[in-house]
């Protein structure tokens, strides 16, 4: 059931990714030749019209192959005959619609849960926090120069900029203070720590309160990554640290097994959270600018559009081939860590 669940998770938000795509090339009447789900060999196809839907042997991934997008061909209703601007909107529409999903799943937590207020539940005695005079009820405002709209902002930043000072803004009263906190080394833990509890308390807000939050919900997954990719890249992150499709599953079968002694509308609630993080964090990157990725596709169209000139659909393709190679060894990489993580 646990392995099940997961791959409901990632079918809906991957098909919902390459529908984006799908719909967008029908809108500018580009021909679809095949939208799947998995990558692989074809378990299962049904022709329609001019595409073929399947369902491949590997579950994780899927592709909606267009006419002519990694080749040359002479139908007028190829990827390629279309304009700059019909070819980056069926490009940008998959991750725009994870986006979209993350969203609409954050309507639904939000609504049915509440959000988390950057409000202080305490503070840790002998720590930066209460040093500097900051107590329960205090409302987190800004950390450095990033406004604060929920306390996981708090907590995400803090572990972040673990080994730096940080001036952070804070409401008391309606009126607003600053006070720069130094972390301080927790000798029980390991970690430096800058003393601030958070409650795990959400509050419900009306209509307009839930719009908003489901909106800051979604933000704070799209910064959360972004900063993540920041931390491996600087390489205060190791690759140790990332979970690829194996250990996503696990996580989603983990998950679900410690909900469900708490009944089905918690286990909902825990699924909604995971598939917001997932759609948001598989918008954010295939939007990182390397070919094969959408992000990719978008540079050549960007640099054709200022250029005047098409690039060699060719050299193009086999461009993206070598580097979607490329990705796929990385996540051979990321799925033997992860099977080693668990087994070992």
């Amino acid at each position: 059931m646990r392995i099940l669940v997961a791959l409901i998770i990632f079918s809906i938000i991957i098909l919902f990714h390459e529908l984006g795509h799908f719909l967008l090339a029908k809108h500018n009447d580009v021909k679809v030749n095949e939208f799947c789900l998995g990558l692989g060999p074809t378990l299962f196809g049904v022709q329609k019209g001019e595409t073929k839907y399947s369902l491949k042997l590997f579950p994780f991934g899927g592709a909606c192959m267009m006419e002519g997008e990694d080749e040359e061909s002479a139908d007028d209703r190829s990827f390629n005959e279309k304009t700059v601007l019909q070819r980056a909107s069926i490009v940008a529409a998959g991750p725009i619609f994870n986006f979209i999903m993350a969203f609409v799943f954050s309507l639904i937590l939000v609504g049915a849960a509440g959000y988390d207020e950057p409000v202080l539940s305490g503070v840790m005695e002998g720590f930066p926090a209460q040093e500097a005079g900051m107590q329960k009820g205090d409302e987190i405002v800004k950390l450095g120069n990033k406004r604060i709209h929920l306390y996981r902002e708090v907590s995400i930043y803090t572990l972040f900029h673990s080994n730096e000072a940080i001036e952070i803004t804070y409401k008391r009263g309606g009126e607003e203070r600053k006070a720069t906190l130094i972390p301080k080394l927790d000798e029980e833990s390991g970690r430096k720590l800058f003393g601030l509890q958070g409650s795990s308390v959400r509050t419900k807000g009306n209509v307009l309160q839930t719009l908003r939050y489901s909106v800051y919900e979604v933000k704070y997954w799209i910064w959360s990554t972004i900063e993540s990719l920041k931390q491996l890249v600087t390489g205060r992150v190791s690759i140790n640290n990332i979970s690829g499709p194996v250990g996503i599953v696990k996580t989603i079968g983990d998950t679900y097994s410690e909900a469900k002694s708490e009944g089905a509308f918690l286990v909902l609630l825990n699924m909604l959270n995971i598939c917001i993080l997932l759609s948001a964090n598989l918008g954010v990157m295939n939007l990182l600018p390397i070919p094969a990725l959408d992000g990719g596709r978008l540079v050549f169209l960007l640099l054709e559009g200022v250029r005047k000139k098409r690039f060699d659909p060719n050299k193009e393709g086999m461009l993206n081939f070598v580097f979607l190679i490329a990705l796929m060894v990385f996540m051979v990489v990321i799925m033997f860590n992860d099977i080693r993580q668990i087994f070992f």
